[in-house]
Protein backbone atom coordinates (compact mmCIF):
# COMPACT_ATOMS: atom_id res chain seq x y z
CA UNK A 1 0.00 0.00 0.00
CA UNK A 2 1.42 3.45 -1.13
CA UNK A 3 1.37 6.52 1.44
CA UNK A 4 0.51 9.48 -0.28
CA UNK A 5 1.16 13.08 1.01
CA UNK A 6 -0.55 15.90 -1.46
CA UNK A 7 0.78 19.25 -1.30
CA UNK A 8 -1.84 21.44 -2.03
CA UNK A 9 -5.72 20.14 -1.84
CA UNK A 10 -7.52 22.63 -3.63
CA UNK A 11 -9.31 21.57 -6.81
CA UNK A 12 -6.77 19.48 -8.12
CA UNK A 13 -5.29 17.73 -5.33
CA UNK A 14 -8.96 16.63 -4.78
CA UNK A 15 -9.03 15.05 -8.49
CA UNK A 16 -5.80 13.59 -7.49
CA UNK A 17 -6.98 11.97 -4.41
CA UNK A 18 -10.17 10.82 -6.42
CA UNK A 19 -8.04 9.13 -9.01
CA UNK A 20 -5.46 7.80 -6.43
CA UNK A 21 -8.71 6.15 -4.98
CA UNK A 22 -9.80 4.45 -8.54
CA UNK A 23 -6.39 2.88 -9.02
CA UNK A 24 -6.29 1.85 -5.27
CA UNK A 25 -3.27 0.30 -3.40
CA UNK A 26 -3.04 3.74 -2.39
CA UNK A 27 -3.62 5.82 0.85
CA UNK A 28 -3.40 9.21 1.76
CA UNK A 29 -2.03 10.04 4.92
CA UNK A 30 -1.61 13.78 5.04
CA UNK A 31 -2.29 17.59 2.98
CA UNK A 32 -1.19 20.64 3.13
CA UNK A 33 -3.77 22.86 2.01
CA UNK A 34 -4.41 26.43 3.88
CA UNK A 35 -7.65 27.13 2.90
CA UNK A 36 -10.67 25.43 5.04
CA UNK A 37 -11.12 22.63 2.57
CA UNK A 38 -8.34 21.35 4.37
CA UNK A 39 -11.08 20.08 7.09
CA UNK A 40 -13.07 17.44 4.35
CA UNK A 41 -9.91 15.72 3.99
CA UNK A 42 -10.06 13.50 6.84
CA UNK A 43 -6.31 13.37 7.18
CA UNK A 44 -3.95 15.78 9.24
CA UNK A 45 -3.06 19.01 7.90
CA UNK A 46 0.77 19.32 8.09
CA UNK A 47 3.37 21.93 6.35
CA UNK A 48 4.74 21.36 3.45
CA UNK A 49 8.11 20.28 4.92
CA UNK A 50 6.27 18.18 7.12
CA UNK A 51 4.85 16.59 4.42
CA UNK A 52 7.79 16.19 2.41
CA UNK A 53 10.00 14.46 5.49
CA UNK A 54 6.93 12.52 6.36
CA UNK A 55 8.68 8.93 7.35
CA UNK A 56 5.92 6.92 6.19
CA UNK A 57 4.95 8.83 3.07
CA UNK A 58 6.70 7.65 -0.13
CA UNK A 59 4.41 9.66 -3.09
CA UNK A 60 4.52 13.17 -2.66
CA UNK A 61 1.24 14.92 -4.86
CA UNK A 62 2.29 18.58 -5.88
CA UNK A 63 -0.71 20.53 -6.69
CA UNK A 64 0.15 23.88 -5.48
CA UNK A 65 0.78 27.91 -7.64
CA UNK A 66 3.42 27.37 -10.64
CA UNK A 67 6.03 29.29 -8.29
CA UNK A 68 6.16 26.08 -5.64
CA UNK A 69 6.68 23.04 -8.40
CA UNK A 70 10.46 23.26 -8.90
CA UNK A 71 11.23 23.92 -4.93
CA UNK A 72 8.92 21.09 -3.68
CA UNK A 73 10.06 18.81 -6.61
CA UNK A 74 13.63 18.82 -5.53
CA UNK A 75 13.02 19.13 -1.94
CA UNK A 76 10.72 15.50 -2.05
CA UNK A 77 13.18 13.73 -4.57
CA UNK A 78 16.35 15.02 -2.07
CA UNK A 79 14.18 13.13 0.74
CA UNK A 80 13.67 10.38 -1.42
CA UNK A 81 10.24 10.21 -2.65
CA UNK A 82 7.95 9.10 -5.78
CA UNK A 83 6.77 12.70 -6.86
CA UNK A 84 3.88 13.59 -9.42
CA UNK A 85 3.72 17.47 -9.96
CA UNK A 86 0.86 19.95 -12.05
CA UNK A 87 2.45 21.73 -14.79
CA UNK A 88 4.01 23.64 -15.62
CA UNK A 89 6.53 21.59 -14.10
CA UNK A 90 8.69 25.02 -13.67
CA UNK A 91 9.53 28.38 -15.51
CA UNK A 92 12.38 27.79 -17.33
CA UNK A 93 14.31 25.19 -18.93
CA UNK A 94 17.25 25.75 -16.73
CA UNK A 95 15.36 25.15 -13.80
CA UNK A 96 14.34 21.92 -15.28
CA UNK A 97 17.76 20.45 -15.45
CA UNK A 98 17.77 21.16 -12.18
CA UNK A 99 15.12 19.42 -11.04
CA UNK A 100 16.75 16.58 -13.42
CA UNK A 101 19.71 16.35 -11.37
CA UNK A 102 17.74 16.05 -8.47
CA UNK A 103 16.35 13.21 -9.93
CA UNK A 104 19.15 11.43 -10.75
CA UNK A 105 20.53 11.26 -7.54
CA UNK A 106 17.39 9.98 -5.97
CA UNK A 107 18.33 6.58 -5.98
CA UNK A 108 15.60 5.65 -8.85
CA UNK A 109 12.64 7.53 -7.32
CA UNK A 110 9.96 8.45 -10.27
CA UNK A 111 8.77 11.92 -11.44
CA UNK A 112 5.88 12.26 -13.25
CA UNK A 113 4.52 16.10 -14.24
CA UNK A 114 0.65 16.05 -14.71
CA UNK A 115 0.36 16.71 -18.90
CA UNK A 116 -3.36 15.36 -18.48
CA UNK A 117 -4.24 15.51 -22.06
CA UNK A 118 -2.23 13.04 -22.89
CA UNK A 119 -4.21 10.72 -21.29
CA UNK A 120 -7.84 11.38 -22.86
CA UNK A 121 -9.19 8.66 -25.01
CA UNK A 122 -9.48 10.85 -27.71
CA UNK A 123 -5.79 11.73 -27.75
CA UNK A 124 -4.99 8.14 -27.01
CA UNK A 125 -6.57 7.23 -30.23
CA UNK A 126 -4.88 9.63 -32.26
CA UNK A 127 -1.57 8.53 -31.15
CA UNK A 128 -2.21 4.85 -32.29
CA UNK A 129 -3.22 5.96 -35.57
CA UNK A 130 0.06 7.85 -35.73
CA UNK A 131 1.84 5.64 -35.03
CA UNK A 132 0.48 2.85 -36.94
CA UNK A 133 1.21 5.03 -40.05
CA UNK A 134 -2.68 4.25 -41.48
CA UNK A 135 -2.18 7.54 -42.71
CA UNK A 136 1.41 8.07 -43.30
CA UNK A 137 3.31 10.76 -41.10
CA UNK A 138 2.55 14.23 -39.70
CA UNK A 139 2.40 16.99 -42.12
CA UNK A 140 1.50 20.34 -40.15
CA UNK A 141 -0.93 20.58 -37.08
CA UNK A 142 -2.97 23.34 -35.64
CA UNK A 143 -4.23 23.83 -32.52
CA UNK A 144 -6.07 26.75 -30.99
CA UNK A 145 -7.17 26.53 -26.67
CA UNK A 146 -9.17 29.57 -25.40
CA UNK A 147 -11.18 30.88 -22.51
CA UNK A 148 -12.28 34.04 -21.37
CA UNK A 149 -11.30 35.18 -17.43
CA UNK A 150 -13.43 37.84 -15.81
CA UNK A 151 -11.70 41.38 -13.92
CA UNK A 152 -11.16 39.07 -10.85
CA UNK A 153 -8.07 37.49 -12.35
CA UNK A 154 -6.27 40.76 -11.67
CA UNK A 155 -6.56 39.38 -8.18
CA UNK A 156 -5.43 35.72 -8.53
CA UNK A 157 -2.19 34.07 -8.39
CA UNK A 158 -1.77 33.34 -12.17
CA UNK A 159 -2.32 37.12 -12.67
CA UNK A 160 1.25 37.40 -10.99
CA UNK A 161 4.03 36.62 -13.21
CA UNK A 162 6.45 36.11 -10.04
CA UNK A 163 3.38 33.71 -8.79
CA UNK A 164 3.03 32.50 -12.34
CA UNK A 165 6.09 32.24 -14.16
CA UNK A 166 3.87 33.41 -17.34
CA UNK A 167 0.45 34.08 -18.71
CA UNK A 168 -2.08 32.39 -20.75
CA UNK A 169 0.41 30.43 -22.58
CA UNK A 170 2.16 28.56 -19.69
CA UNK A 171 -0.97 27.69 -18.15
CA UNK A 172 -2.76 26.64 -20.52
CA UNK A 173 -1.16 26.74 -24.05
CA UNK A 174 1.09 24.51 -22.16
CA UNK A 175 -0.82 21.65 -22.90
CA UNK A 176 -1.29 22.24 -26.64
CA UNK A 177 2.63 22.30 -27.12
CA UNK A 178 3.07 19.42 -25.47
CA UNK A 179 0.33 17.77 -27.56
CA UNK A 180 2.65 18.72 -30.71
CA UNK A 181 5.81 17.49 -28.93
CA UNK A 182 4.22 14.13 -28.16
CA UNK A 183 1.91 13.43 -31.40
CA UNK A 184 4.32 14.97 -34.06
CA UNK A 185 7.56 15.19 -32.89
CA UNK A 186 10.15 17.62 -31.88
CA UNK A 187 11.05 21.30 -32.98
CA UNK A 188 14.13 23.32 -33.34
CA UNK A 189 12.98 26.28 -35.13
CA UNK A 190 10.09 28.49 -32.81
CA UNK A 191 8.47 31.88 -33.79
CA UNK A 192 6.14 33.58 -31.25
CA UNK A 193 4.28 36.58 -31.22
CA UNK A 194 3.67 37.42 -27.38
CA UNK A 195 1.28 39.91 -26.19
CA UNK A 196 -0.51 41.59 -23.32
CA UNK A 197 -2.66 44.10 -25.37
CA UNK A 198 -5.28 43.69 -23.48
CA UNK A 199 -5.14 43.06 -19.68
CA UNK A 200 -2.29 44.65 -19.85
CA UNK A 201 -0.84 43.13 -16.93
CA UNK A 202 3.06 41.66 -16.47
CA UNK A 203 1.73 38.46 -18.26
CA UNK A 204 0.74 37.87 -21.96
CA UNK A 205 -3.12 37.27 -22.37
CA UNK A 206 -2.51 35.92 -26.09
CA UNK A 207 0.51 33.95 -27.94
CA UNK A 208 1.18 32.85 -31.45
CA UNK A 209 3.29 30.12 -31.85
CA UNK A 210 4.49 28.66 -35.39
CA UNK A 211 6.96 25.57 -34.28
CA UNK A 212 8.63 23.85 -37.62
CA UNK A 213 11.03 20.76 -37.55
CA UNK A 214 13.75 21.91 -40.00
CA UNK A 215 14.83 18.27 -40.52
CA UNK A 216 11.58 16.73 -42.12
CA UNK A 217 9.76 20.41 -42.83
CA UNK A 218 6.74 19.22 -40.65
CA UNK A 219 4.85 22.68 -38.82
CA UNK A 220 2.82 23.41 -36.04
CA UNK A 221 0.47 26.85 -34.91
CA UNK A 222 -0.99 28.04 -31.67
CA UNK A 223 -3.30 30.12 -30.82
CA UNK A 224 -3.29 29.93 -26.96
CA UNK A 225 -5.56 32.94 -25.45
CA UNK A 226 -6.93 34.22 -22.85
CA UNK A 227 -9.19 37.03 -24.51
CA UNK A 228 -11.69 34.05 -26.54
CA UNK A 229 -14.69 35.23 -24.72
CA UNK A 230 -15.37 31.31 -24.66
CA UNK A 231 -14.07 28.05 -23.87
CA UNK A 232 -12.65 26.35 -27.05
CA UNK A 233 -9.91 23.49 -27.70
CA UNK A 234 -9.38 22.54 -31.07
CA UNK A 235 -6.98 20.27 -32.37
CA UNK A 236 -6.10 19.79 -36.15
CA UNK A 237 -3.85 16.98 -37.50
CA UNK A 238 -2.83 16.80 -40.89
CA UNK A 239 -1.02 13.98 -42.59
CA UNK A 240 -0.23 12.63 -45.80
CA UNK A 241 -3.09 10.47 -46.59
CA UNK A 242 -5.93 11.51 -44.23
CA UNK A 243 -6.89 14.12 -41.24
CA UNK A 244 -7.96 13.75 -37.83
CA UNK A 245 -9.61 17.51 -36.18
CA UNK A 246 -11.11 16.77 -32.15
CA UNK A 247 -13.19 19.25 -31.68
CA UNK A 248 -14.25 20.23 -27.37
CA UNK A 249 -12.65 18.47 -24.35
CA UNK A 250 -14.53 16.50 -21.76
CA UNK A 251 -14.05 18.58 -18.26
CA UNK A 252 -15.86 18.82 -14.93
CA UNK A 253 -17.81 22.33 -16.38
CA UNK A 254 -18.30 20.97 -19.90
CA UNK A 255 -17.42 24.49 -20.85
CA UNK A 256 -15.30 23.04 -23.40
CA UNK A 257 -18.60 21.55 -24.85
CA UNK A 258 -18.17 17.47 -26.07
CA UNK A 259 -15.57 15.78 -26.68
CA UNK A 260 -15.39 14.96 -30.96
CA UNK A 261 -13.03 13.85 -33.31
CA UNK A 262 -13.32 13.21 -37.04
CA UNK A 263 -11.04 10.99 -38.87
CA UNK A 264 -10.96 10.87 -43.01
CA UNK A 265 -8.76 10.02 -45.77
CA UNK A 266 -7.22 13.27 -47.55
CA UNK A 267 -9.06 14.76 -49.99
CA UNK A 268 -7.43 15.86 -53.14
CA UNK A 269 -10.08 16.01 -56.49
CA UNK A 270 -13.54 17.98 -56.68
CA UNK A 271 -16.04 17.74 -54.24
CA UNK A 272 -13.39 18.69 -51.19
CA UNK A 273 -15.92 19.85 -48.88
CA UNK A 274 -18.05 17.30 -48.31
CA UNK A 275 -17.84 15.54 -44.82
CA UNK A 276 -20.41 12.19 -45.22
CA UNK A 277 -16.76 10.09 -45.45
CA UNK A 278 -15.83 11.48 -41.88
CA UNK A 279 -15.96 9.36 -39.07
CA UNK A 280 -16.92 11.04 -35.93
CA UNK A 281 -16.17 9.49 -32.87
CA UNK A 282 -18.16 10.95 -29.43
CA UNK A 283 -16.56 10.53 -26.13
CA UNK A 284 -19.16 10.70 -23.23
CA UNK A 285 -16.33 10.21 -20.50
CA UNK A 286 -13.16 11.51 -19.21
CA UNK A 287 -11.22 8.89 -17.82
CA UNK A 288 -7.75 10.59 -18.29
CA UNK A 289 -7.45 11.12 -14.45
CA UNK A 290 -7.65 7.15 -13.98
CA UNK A 291 -5.47 6.24 -16.97
CA UNK A 292 -2.79 9.26 -15.93
CA UNK A 293 -2.24 7.95 -12.08
CA UNK A 294 -2.50 4.77 -12.98
CA UNK A 295 0.60 5.35 -15.17
CA UNK A 296 2.61 6.35 -12.49
CA UNK A 297 1.71 3.77 -9.87
CA UNK A 298 2.51 1.16 -12.45
CA UNK A 299 6.05 2.81 -13.61
CA UNK A 300 6.70 2.52 -9.41
CA UNK A 301 5.32 -0.72 -8.68
CA UNK A 302 6.72 -2.26 -12.02
CA UNK A 303 10.26 0.26 -11.42
CA UNK A 304 9.69 1.12 -15.17
CA UNK A 305 10.04 4.27 -16.44
CA UNK A 306 7.84 7.13 -16.89
CA UNK A 307 6.90 7.06 -20.33
CA UNK A 308 4.51 9.89 -20.47
CA UNK A 309 5.09 13.25 -19.14
CA UNK A 310 8.54 12.84 -17.81
CA UNK A 311 11.56 15.16 -17.42
CA UNK A 312 12.62 14.88 -21.06
CA UNK A 313 9.68 15.65 -22.10
CA UNK A 314 9.44 18.56 -19.89
CA UNK A 315 12.79 19.48 -20.85
CA UNK A 316 11.67 20.04 -24.27
CA UNK A 317 8.57 21.91 -23.70
CA UNK A 318 10.17 24.15 -21.77
CA UNK A 319 13.09 24.77 -23.60
CA UNK A 320 10.33 25.99 -26.87
CA UNK A 321 8.24 27.88 -23.68
CA UNK A 322 11.63 29.78 -23.79
CA UNK A 323 12.21 30.17 -26.83
CA UNK A 324 8.57 31.94 -27.07
CA UNK A 325 8.85 33.96 -24.09
CA UNK A 326 12.18 35.60 -25.47
CA UNK A 327 10.34 36.80 -27.90
CA UNK A 328 8.13 39.12 -26.01
CA UNK A 329 7.88 42.65 -26.40
CA UNK A 330 6.58 43.86 -23.31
Amino acid sequence: MHKVGIIGYGKMGQIRHEALLEVGNCELIAISEPGEVAQTAGVPNLSHDEIINHPEIDIVIICTPNYLNKPLAVAALNAGKHVFCEKPPAFTEKDIKEIRAAEQLSGGKKLMYGFNHRHHDSIIQMKELIDSETYGKVIWMRGRYGKSVTADYYKEWRSKKELAGGGILLDQGIHMLDLFLYLGGDFDKVMAEVSNLYWQMDTEDNAFVILKNTANGMAASLHSTMTQWRHLFSLEIFLEKGYMVLNGLITSSMSYGEEVLSIAKSRTAAPAATWEDEERITYKGNNSWKYEMKHFIDAIENDTAVGIGNSTDAQKLMRIIDKCYAQADF
